[in-house]
């Protein structure tokens, strides 16, 4: 999501804490439209990373630093000029608007001192960051907006700087509750849409958050809401932005498993149960830095293994189809058998026909019941038995092939999903290479030229600690999983998979102890979170001692077979830390 107007409040507070009255000491402009100051403040420096990206706009206090290029560009000389060394004297936000302004005062060239401006506009693809003077007029701008690009506001040097109004907002600090009702209740659209097309600042997931907390259907139309719930909606909202004017934030991610869906200032608790987790910040800034880490790690390593999905995915597809034609084949070989009685019973009763007969009604000795045999009038009763036989005996031949056939099918189908869940459990670019290598060996990848050095392998099981102190391992693909099982694991070691569906082995470590029941409900957790059937609220995990885990000859990496196991059913989560 976004930057909206709270979390742009909590970015305030944040900088209005630790920037009021700090000196800044370095202006670089790393990128063409991204600006990193240096502040430094009651014996503290801080970096204020801003980005007016269109793709991605951001302001937060950041650890890295950025290489800057060798010639600084016009607009970062410019702030240089005017406000290098200057005092940050005021961080505000105007209502909840998704812009933040940094007042700064400097001396000029007679030494008197002035103020200048920095307004940062956070507003997707049309955020910018402003310069202006004390009377907001706009001495430079990061992106220069004309009348050709824009017919609701120029924002080039010499005009004077005015926040847009494109959209009769209301500001959700001031709004009364006589104000509200006549606002949204005289909306058509959905309730939840009319919250963020009439308030300024609230974004669609704060609206949809509102009406959880409210209990109301945010698909309604507003203009059904009946006073009463327009009453109780108010109440909830200005609690909310209670919070927000007191600065009573919680920074917090929302997780579905390890992918981060949603960032708040305000807790989100729409998002409960299916897979969701909130993870809670000391700071916004360091909240936007994980999320965006986390996304681009998320994003980076989707487009890393596209090329290998796609091979995954072809290999699947085509044999999916050939699976559903030998079913086909394979179902067309269940009259083998009636095939065979029509030439037994033709050897048995054939001596009744006198020649020229299209059918022979007589007694099948198996059901004890008259059946009709179809008879080509051409041939004997000993030919039609016969050609009855050779039908027979064809369909079994395909029968034995083609059964073999699905089993084979089957394997492959089997192995390629265990790689696609593999895919999916991979979380940096090292986990791919043991997936390349594998699809390599089994001809789904062309193999290396000869002279080509093979890749170094450094990915490792994922490795957890039981809260009792027993250790867990989890293999990331089928090689890891053949590694654990059957060199890692020892005889009394226990082993978890999920029932009849892809996904890691994992290995719960004994060194000859008894082992607690929460010990199994976390390793059997780990078990049904690395499977395929992450998505689902319940997993059913078999698990039993290595010990009577055997491999098949010739089959995959990571293919086992067992019995006399146990079973459980589990929640797919991550309850421990990962080592």
């Amino acid at each position: 999501m976004a930057l909206d107007g709270i979390v742009m409040a909590n970015l305030t507070a944040e900088m209005k804490d630790r920037l009021e009255g700090g000196k800044i000491a370095k202006i670089a402009q790393p990128e063409k439209d991204e600006l990193l100051f240096t502040i430094k403040n009651q014996k503290n420096t801080w970096r204020l990373l801003i980005s007016a990206s269109a793709s991605l706009p951001l302001i937060y206090f950041t650890e890295a630093n950025k290489p800057s290029p060798m010639t600084a560009p016009n607009f970062c000389m410019l702030l240089r000029k005017h406000i290098g060394n200057g005092r940050i004297m005021r961080v505000s936000q105007p209502g909840l608007e998704r812009i933040l302004c940094m007042e700064v005062e400097h001396l000029d060239e007679l030494g008197d001192r002035r103020t200048k401006k920095l307004i940062v506009e956070i507003m997707g693809k049309h955020s910018n960051i402003i310069f202006c003077n004390e009377e907001d007029m706009i001495l430079d701008s990061i992106k220069h907006i004309s009348a050709q690009v824009s017919s609701v506001r120029e924002v080039l040097p010499g005009r004077t700087y005015f926040i847009p109004q494109t959209m009769d907002k209301k500001d959700p600090l001031t709004i009364t509750q006589e104000e509200f009702i006549d606002v949204i209740g005289h909306t058509a659209s959905p309730l939840q849409k009319a919250l963020y097309m009439k308030l300024t600042g609230i974004s669609p997931i704060m609206s949809h958050e509102l009406c959880h907390l409210a209990s109301i259907d945010g698909d309604h139309s507003a203009n059904e809401m009946t006073e009463l719930e327009l009453v109780h909606l108010y109440r909830m909202f200005s609690l909310m932005m209670e919070d927000v004017r007191q600065g009573q934030f919680s920074p917090n991610i929302v997780y579905r498993q390890e992918e981060p869906v949603e960032f708040s200032s305000l807790p989100l608790t729409c998002y409960q149960g299916d897979g969701y987790r909130a993870e809670a910040f000391d700071s916004v800034s360091s909240l936007l830095e994980n999320y965006y880490a986390s996304k681009n790690t998320i994003t980076r390593i989707r487009q890393k293994s596209a090329d290998l999905r796609r091979i995954v995915q072809t290999a699947l597809e085509r044999n999916y189809k050939k699976y559903d034609l030998q079913e086909k084949q394979l179902k067309d070989t269940e009259k083998k058998d009636k095939y065979k009685i029509y030439g037994e019973l033709l050897n048995t009763y054939g001596y009744e026909l006198e020649g020229g007969e299209k059918k022979l009604t007589c007694l099948n000795y198996y059901t004890n019941e008259d059946i009709t045999i179809p008879l080509d009038d051409q041939l004997s009763a000993k030919e039609n038995a016969q050609k009855y036989f050779d039908k027979y005996n064809k369909l079994k031949r395909t029968f034995e092939a083609v059964t073999d056939q699905i089993a084979e099918t089957r394997r492959e189908i089997d192995h390629l999903e265990s790689v696609s869940t593999a895919l999916d459990i991979a979380l940096i670019e090292d986990d791919l290479v043991q997936i390349k290598e594998e699809l390599m060996e089994y001809g789904y990848i062309k193999h290396r030229r000869a002279g080509d050095k093979k890749p170094k392998i450094t990915s490792k099981p994922f490795h957890y600690v039981s809260s009792d102190g027993f250790h867990i391992y989890v293999g990331k693909n089928n090689y890891q999983n053949e590694e654990l099982t059957f060199k890692v694991a020892t005889g009394n070691d226990w082993w978890f998979h999920a029932k009849g569906t892809p996904g890691s082995h994992v290995i719960l470590k004994t060194e000859g102890k008894e082992l607690p029941d929460r010990a199994y409900e976390e390793a059997g957790a780990l078990a049904a979170y690395y499977s395929k059937g992450r998505g689902n609220d319940k997993v059913e995990i078999d698990y039993i001692q290595k010990k009577h885990i055997k491999k098949v000859a010739g089959s995959a990496p990571g293919f086992v077979i067992y019995h006399t196991n146990y079973s459980m059913v589990a929640e797919p989560k991550i309850l421990l830390e990962e080592c």
